[in-house]
């Protein structure tokens, strides 16, 4: 599941049918694969919208943009 995860996020468009597969053999039915990617893809939405707005975390939570 990591290797997908990782997969989606850094190059969505390497994920092939192989690693859809590979889910599966691992035991994840279709609905966990559809969730995992879901999640992954929703977590990346919205980091790239914070991201791309300028958002600033919460003053508890430390920003890489100012330390």
């Amino acid at each position: 599941m990591v290797t997908y995860v990782l997969t989606l996020t850094r190059t969505p468009g390497a994920v092939t049918a192989a690693d859809v597969a590979a889910l599966r053999a691992a035991g994840f039915d279709d609905r966990a694969i559809h969730d995992i990617c879901a999640i992954t893809a929703y977590f990346a939405l919205v980091n790239r919208l914070a991201d791309g707005l300028g958002v600033d975390l919460e003053p508890r939570f430390p920003s890489p943009r100012h330390p």
